[in-house]
């Protein structure tokens, strides 16, 4: 039989994803992954350096699939930074919820291995996190600005694992309860990062230092 051509980076990953759940395991080798799935070795390596690389693939393309359907919609267009986010979550774990079986054995079965195995999606969920555009406070020392900065995108990234978490324990009907964490989550991560008030504060500090200079 003639072997497969054209094997893209999206074949893989279903190919992959499709031994794991059947087997439990992850191939034992390359060459015994291509055997099974019809197609050339070389074209495994063209694409991936080993399984361990391919599974980080897997979950940056969750958020790049998540971000295709949210660029497509007018109205995430309109949405302030904190629906943008909601938007955002809704459908990155509707996507997580298609595939469960396979993000319940990478993330429940792996242990500690599993955050190495989120490396790329938390690069590409930070990026995505600085194109919010989250108002922090206007301070000119460019150290201080990197420091919050950094510490806008941790924060989020904790509250994604945090949700991420609370999904994977989800038992209720349609992981309603996870709808409902999300919602909680996101407008407590922004209220407490409501800058208004530390504003108004700042404001005022600088009248009274500009009253005492006169």
């Amino acid at each position: 039989m003639a072997k497969k051509k054209n094997i893209t980076q999206d074949k893989l990953i279903s190919f992959y994803m499709d031994y794991v759940l059947m087997h439990n395991q992850a191939p034992n080798t390359v060459y015994a992954f291509a055997k099974e799935n019809n197609f050339e070795e070389a074209d495994f390596y063209k694409k991936f350096t080993s399984f361990e690389a391919l599974e980080k693939t897997i979950f940056k393309v969750f958020l790049d699939n998540t971000l295709h359907v949210l660029e497509k919609s007018e109205d995430y267009q309109q949405f302030d930074a904190r629906n943008k986010l909601l938007s955002f979550y809704f459908t990155f774990f509707e996507n997580l919820t298609v595939n469960r079986s396979y993000v319940v054995y990478a993330l429940k079965n792996k242990g500690l291995k599993s955050l190495s195995t989120l490396s790329e999606l938390r690069h590409a969920f930070k990026k995505y996190i600085d194109t919010l555009d989250i108002e922090t406070i206007d301070i000119k020392e460019p150290r201080i600005v990197k420091i919050q900065d950094y510490s806008k995108q941790e924060s989020f990234w904790i509250q994604l694992m945090m949700i991420m978490k609370f999904w994977l324990d989800d038992t209720s009907p349609s992981f309603e309860k996870t709808d409902i964490f999300i919602e909680k989550s996101v407008h407590a991560g922004f209220d407490l990062m409501d800058i208004k008030p530390l504003k108004s504060v700042l404001d005022l500090g600088k009248f009274l230092f500009k009253e005492k200079m006169q």
